[in-house]
């Protein structure tokens, strides 16, 4: 390329060539330059005009941020919409957090006050900042996977913990007659008719006729018939090879295959089959074995299930440990 500069007044003229480097630098030196020189003279122009009060310039000025100001304002408020709907949808997740949080601490036992109850805290202050709208939308998210996390688990040991009480339910400890005294116990007694000894296989619980007699766990009705023996005779199966046996029975309000509530009247006191008065006779076998009766009671007395009997099983501690006592029932029964 050849560039020919010639002086005012056209008495010299001088011609420069530019090779292909050369006239690369060149054009980039000029397009530098005018963008130098633009951008000085906007904010000169702007600045100048604005602050000497030009009309166009100050009418542009206004333009242009009155623009800028309105498209803060629609991002802030498309942020504003965004967190309230994220806070619309934290709120129903703390709601449901609250009422899982209340039915688990009733099945565990524990006061929902102490659960409510915010934690304390302090400290030091040392640095404090404002958030940033990022900062605060992350902390958002967190919470919010936080309490997605809470609430599944909350779900799982409400479950847990709901099956561990219907267990519980299934175990003969409710007494089967409210208030009531204690006749002869569960072990070798003198027979009260024959006069000798024999192995009485639970308890006797001496009632006025029509006395309501209550189901001590809940289960299904497998037997209600009447026996020479028993008299009007229930049995109440609750799973895991567990039966209680009501005899002596005036007056049955339940039949075979009914499904037994804990605590339900399921008959009445009566003298019926082999009987010298009014009672109840009252029966817990575990796997056709009858045992003492008075462990299952105290233990739901005392309201201290073992491990064991909260996994739906009877506990070693409630059932006969010797294999002597079980000898003798088998021996007894024959």
């Amino acid at each position: 390329m050849q560039l020919i500069i010639t002086d005012a007044w056209l008495i010299k003229s001088r011609a420069v060539h530019l090779s292909g480097t050369k006239l690369l630098v060149t054009l980039v030196l000029l397009s530098f330059a005018l963008m130098v020189s633009a951008a000085g003279l906007y904010h000169w122009v702007f600045l100048k005009g604005a602050r000497d009060g030009w009309p166009v310039i100050g009418s542009l000025v206004r333009v242009v941020v009155k623009d800028d100001f309105a498209q803060r304002d629609r991002f802030l408020r498309e942020n504003i919409e965004v967190l309230a709907k994220k806070l619309g949808e934290m709120q129903a997740k703390m709601l449901q957090l609250e009422s899982l949080g209340e039915r688990v601490s009733g099945l565990a036992g524990v006061s929902p006050a102490d659960i409510k109850a915010k934690p304390g805290q302090g400290g030091k202050l040392l640095f404090a900042r404002d958030l940033s709208m990022g900062e605060l939308q992350t902390t958002l998210q967190e919470l919010d996977e936080e309490a997605s996390q809470r609430g599944d688990l909350m779900a799982v040991l409400e479950s847990r913990l709901f099956e561990q009480k219907i267990r519980k339910m299934m175990v003969p400890t409710q007494s089967p007659i409210s208030n009531a005294n204690l006749g002869s116990v569960f072990g070798w007694r003198i027979d009260p008719i024959t006069g000798r000894s024999a192995l009485h296989s639970g308890l006797d619980f001496p009632a006025t006729p029509g006395t309501s007699i209550y189901a001590a766990a809940g289960g299904v009705v497998v037997t209600q018939e009447f026996q020479a023996e028993y008299g009007n005779i229930i049995e109440i199966d609750h799973g895991n090879d567990l039966i209680s046996r009501y005899a002596h029975s005036s007056r049955v309000s339940v039949k075979k295959g009914d499904l037994i509530k804990r605590g339900q009247k399921i008959a009445e006191v009566g003298n019926t089959g082999r009987s010298t008065g009014p009672h109840l006779h009252f029966e817990v076998l575990v796997q056709g074995i009858p045992q003492d009766p008075q462990k299952f009671l105290n233990a739901g007395r005392n309201l201290a299930m073992s491990p064991a009997s909260q996994s739906g099983k009877p506990d070693k501690s409630v059932l006969t440990d010797s294999k002597n006592e079980s000898t003798g029932t088998r021996s007894a029964q024959r």
